[in-house]
Formats: C-alpha cells, structure tokens, sequence
C-alpha cells in the first residue's frame, strides 16, 4: 500500500502513476540491463527507461545510453563481449563514503595524517 501512495505522489521513486500509464498504453519493452532497469520506446519514436530502485541517470550503463540518447538504433546485447581491461560499470559515487578521494584530497585518507604548519615566505 505504501510503494502504491508513493508511486503516485513521489515522482523520483521508481516511476508516476503517469509514467505507469503511457508506459502501459504505448511503451513497448526494448531491453532490460544487469541492474534490473527496464528500457520502453513507442511507435513515434520516444524512448525512456524504468529504474528499479532509486531514480539515478548514472544508473544506465553506457550501452543503453548509447540507445537512449538515439546515439545507435541497435538495442545492445546482454551478452555482448566483454574485455578483460572492461570494469563493471557503477552509478557516480561522489558524495558517499565510496566516492574517489585522490592524494591530497581535503578528504583523503592521507591527509588525516599529522600536517606540518603553514609557515609564511618571508622576504
């Protein structure tokens, strides 16, 4: 009952009962990915897609993006070749205890260490 008032009222879980209707009436599955999002496009051309969980653009791994953004009118294959040097791709991770902090970083690791004091240039 819950995810029901949520659909409908709160537009960045999953999708709108809006969203639900046209995506019923004129949405034809094109594909889903490995994260469980699900791919629609309809007969005069508009595509869009149905996140599983929480509404993140990153969340499209670059093949679908790729279809999504009329960039190729071929819908990729689950199981296209992959390359060794390939990672799995991930949603942006800045802003959370995962994201990529390099040397330097007011946030890194490294500079928790003991900083010595800023000494002023003297002329």
């Amino acid at each position: 009952m819950i995810n029901f008032f949520k659909q409908i009222f709160i537009w960045w879980h999953k999708q709108t009962i809006g969203t639900f209707i046209f995506t019923l009436f004129t949405g034809k599955l094109a594909g889903e990915d490995e994260f469980g999002n699900k791919y629609y496009s309809n007969k005069k051309g508009k595509r869009w897609v149905i996140y599983k969980d929480k509404v993140e653009a990153s969340k499209i791994p670059p093949e679908w993006h790729l279809w999504i953004h009329f960039l190729s009118n071929d819908k990729p294959l689950n199981h296209a070749k992959k390359y060794p040097w390939q990672k799995k791709h991930q949603e942006n991770l800045t802003g959370t205890s995962k994201a990529y902090r390099p040397e330097g970083s007011l946030l890194s690791d490294s500079n928790k260490k003991i900083r010595k004091p800023y000494e002023i240039w003297k002329s």
